[in-house]
């Protein structure tokens, strides 16, 4: 069976519905649901206020702050977790110090305004531990990115989040690109931009500079086509 790689809508309009019921009382009436897509009414939600949002969303709803916007991120496929997997074994193999941890909240962004979920941060073991929903990025290594088949991965994957994990000052940004089949290492990070940002077809060996210092076989993700 072929698989469905059908751009999807942000969330369901049920999911919305139970976003609404559980937000708190004076953002209720500020979300809307235009076009498949989360909005926000009367001016965009402050840092404060989304963090609020997102601690009440349900499991089935992932909400990042991004560029002072609202986005929901699409829940990860059978591919995607796979591949995770993936990487997460390789990083255990290379570097046994450390550890890729998944669905991490981190602080992005100039001056920590921003939100985002990575779909995995590779740090020191037990970097995050007493942290609560949402983490500094200082000390973070590595933060991933595997694309979803949504309307929003171009802006959000490609452009948003490399602009906010640089100026987070994270090392190496690793986004593992489903729809062309490539992965870009982005590093060196200053002045809010990376200055290196090589792709490579999936098969490639693919080394990770340093902080990460990790040479990624990358012939398995072909098994991952969609």
């Amino acid at each position: 069976m072929t698989p469905d790689t059908t751009e999807r809508p942000q969330m369901s309009v049920e999911d919305f519905d139970e976003l609404v019921r559980r937000a708190p009382r004076e953002l209720k009436n500020r979300l809307e649901f235009l076009g498949g897509r989360l909005c926000i009414r009367h001016g965009p939600l402050d840092v404060d206020e989304f963090e609020e949002l997102a601690a009440v969303a349900p499991e089935t709803v992932r909400l990042e702050y991004i560029n002072g916007k609202v986005v929901v991120k699409a829940m990860p496929d059978g591919n995607h977790r796979s591949i995770f997997m993936w990487l997460l074994r390789q990083c255990m193999q290379h570097r046994p110090d450390l550890d890729l941890v998944p669905e991490s909240g981190v602080k992005a962004e100039a001056y920590r305004k921003g939100r985002a979920r990575t779909d995995g941060t590779l740090v020191p073991v037990d970097h995050f531990k007493g942290d609560g929903e949402w983490s500094d990025a200082d000390g973070s290594l590595m933060a991933v990115e595997i694309t979803s088949h949504d309307r929003d991965t171009d802006q959000r994957d490609r452009v948003d989040e490399p602009i906010g994990y640089a100026e987070a000052d994270i090392p190496v940004y690793l986004l593992i690109d489903r729809d062309n089949n490539t992965i870009t290492v982005y590093s060196e990070p200053k002045d809010g931009r990376y200055h290196r940002s090589p792709s490579y077809p999936w098969g490639a060996t693919v080394e990770i500079p340093s902080p990460v210092n990790v040479t990624l076989d990358t012939e398995k993700l072909k098994d991952y086509t969609d």
